[in-house]
């Protein structure tokens, strides 16, 4: 069977560290995942031009997480929180990669800022700094590895993230300071942590599409690995 070839979105950084020039980046559990699951993953440079092409080219996307935020600007918001930090030109190539995909009913999968950024893109808006909204809020930078759990989330009955994860609460990982805040006018809140941020998006005007806020790549969870077992699934469809 002909393994379907997974989008992955890499990372840019400045000159610096690893290179005297600008490089790209991503780790390598976001490739492991996509090979185990059965796929082909394919890392993509930031072309906005080549946006569609590469939406013709893969049979899935997944939108990775980084460092930087969603220019706030994007979601209609005039005041940007002195936190945030933006790669425009990343943004503007995984909007434009991330709607051919969905105009073509191409799983999409967002991971994290990848989450965000859906959730923007699907008419949402964010949260730009959780420890500023969110009164007692969790840890969601979590100070211990990433390896290992910050916190559970709790997945909605009926939603397609339960369906595919087959469980009511997870272990999660969580590496974020933004967050989901009005979800898109056709979007469904599918997961919440125990203070109430919004850990998990879906749109069922698709045939896949999923937004998570914390990193199943590093498989926390059965239900982690389940979530690219079945973006896999939907690729092959």
């Amino acid at each position: 069977m002909k393994r379907p070839v997974i989008g992955i979105t890499l990372d840019s950084e400045s000159a610096g560290g690893y290179s005297n020039l600008p490089w790209y980046a991503v780790r390598q559990n976001y490739c492991d995942v996509v090979s185990s699951a059965g796929g082909l993953p394919l890392a993509l440079p930031h072309e906005p031009d080549a946006a569609a092409a590469y939406g013709e080219l893969i049979d899935g996307l997944i939108i990775t997480g980084g460092a930087f935020d969603v220019d706030p600007a994007l979601f209609g918001d005039n005041e940007r929180h002195s936190t945030v930090v933006t790669k425009d030109r990343r943004t503007r190539f995984e909007w434009a990669v991330a709607e051919a995909c969905l105009a073509a009913d191409k799983p999409v999968l967002g991971i994290c800022g990848g989450q965000q950024l859906l959730n923007v893109i699907l008419g949402g808006t964010l949260i730009q700094h959780i420890p500023d909204e969110i009164a007692d809020g969790l840890a969601h930078e979590q100070p211990n590895p990433r390896t290992e759990p910050g916190h559970d989330v709790s997945v909605v009955p009926g939603t397609l993230l339960h369906e595919i994860v087959g469980a009511d609460r997870l272990p999660v990982n969580s590496a974020h300071h933004q967050a989901a805040k009005a979800a898109g006018p056709d979007v469904t809140i599918n997961a919440r942590a125990d203070d109430g941020v919004i850990e998990g998006i879906e749109d069922r005007r698709y045939r896949f599409c999923l937004g998570v806020q914390w990193h199943p790549e590093y498989h926390i969870s059965d239900g982690d690995r389940r979530i690219f077992d079945a973006l896999i699934a939907a690729a092959r469809t």
